[in-house]
């Protein structure tokens, strides 16, 4: 594809260029993104250019960073949605990839710098955020149990109970090896590893039947049997939809309702940033409530505002 940097004649660099670069150069060996998250951009970037070839009726290689207009990104997102049947965050993680791109390329070809900075200007759209779920400390308990004589169940109590106690994902956790493991202080997993001899070295520490190790489905299915047994002692979990990442979510509102920090509670979960951990917060009426009784009213006479008449002449302007 060629070089982006601009060549010795002072010539921007092409749009493929630019494309090639983003990736290897910007992602990949500045940034040192995940390849999930390289991958997310890459298929953003495939999905865009797919429906600018019909649109403009030219092929990606004879592109240029000024067909990139807003009429374009908004075509293409209202594809996403109306055709593609997109959600808005799928949406709006498309026109996140999108923009990142276009900063990146700015850069490079200030010539085209007016036209990046008016495709910029396309807005991100407002939704509606879920509340993160998560279990109360009975709940918890209750789906964590007690271990059984059979191999499975205390397999699935060590499972469980890793899960929540670390706030792990489930990719991280099942990817764990025996010659991972550091025992000190690690009772639970000591007297599984002492039950099971035979596990040692590079093997799983939580395998299948067949030694293998255990993939996202086999967990949420345990995880399913494990809930079903604890709706009979708390039946709210039968209202309730709980997956692996559920106990993600109930390890962090339980360390946040335990008083832990936002920037410890950040760092313990792996989050990029503390505005992921403050999403528990807005999921807790109970921490909110908590807050508000601490706040003291200000003992001060307000004074009633008093507009005057260009003000209100502005206002009913508007």
């Amino acid at each position: 594809m060629g070089d982006a940097r601009t060549n010795c004649k002072g010539s921007p660099p092409s749009f493929p260029a630019l494309v090639q670069q983003f990736f290897t150069e910007y992602l990949v060996a500045q940034r040192a993104l995940s390849p999930r998250t390289v991958a997310c951009y890459r298929d953003s970037m495939t999905l865009f250019l797919g429906y600018a070839t019909q649109h403009l009726g030219k092929p990606p290689m004879a592109m240029q960073l000024m067909d990139i207009t807003p009429e374009l990104i908004l075509k293409f997102l209202a594809h996403l949605e109306r055709e593609r049947h997109n959600s808005v965050r799928s949406r709006n993680l498309r026109l996140t990839a999108l923009r990142a791109f276009l900063k990146f390329a700015g850069r490079r070809d200030v010539t085209a710098l007016h036209a990046v900075e008016r495709a910029m200007s396309v807005p991100m759209k407002r939704f509606e955020r879920p509340l993160l779920g998560h279990l109360t400390r009975p709940e918890m308990i209750a789906v964590l149990g007690q271990p059984g004589t059979e191999w499975t169940s205390q397999r699935d109590h060590l499972l469980l109970s890793l899960l929540y106690n670390t706030g792990a994902r489930v990719s991280e956790i099942v990817g764990v090896r025996v010659v991972d493991v550091v025992l000190d202080g690690a009772a639970a997993i000591r007297v599984w590893l002492h039950a099971n001899p035979q596990l040692r070295g590079s093997a799983a520490l939580l395998p299948n039947r067949s030694g293998h190790s255990m993939t996202r489905c086999n967990v949420a299915q345990r995880l399913a049997l494990a809930v079903k047994r604890a709706s009979v002692d708390q039946p709210s979990l039968k209202t309730k939809r709980v997956s692996p990442h559920t106990l993600r979510h109930t390890t962090a509102m339980h360390l946040l309702q335990s008083g832990v920090p936002f920037n410890v509670n950040a760092l313990w979960l792996g989050h990029e940033s503390t505005n992921t951990t403050h999403r528990y917060v807005e999921a807790n009426l109970e921490m909110k409530e908590k807050a508000l009784a601490r706040l003291e009213a200000p003992d001060i006479k307000l004074k009633r505002f008093r507009a005057s008449d260009d003000l209100m002449k502005f206002l009913q302007t508007l």
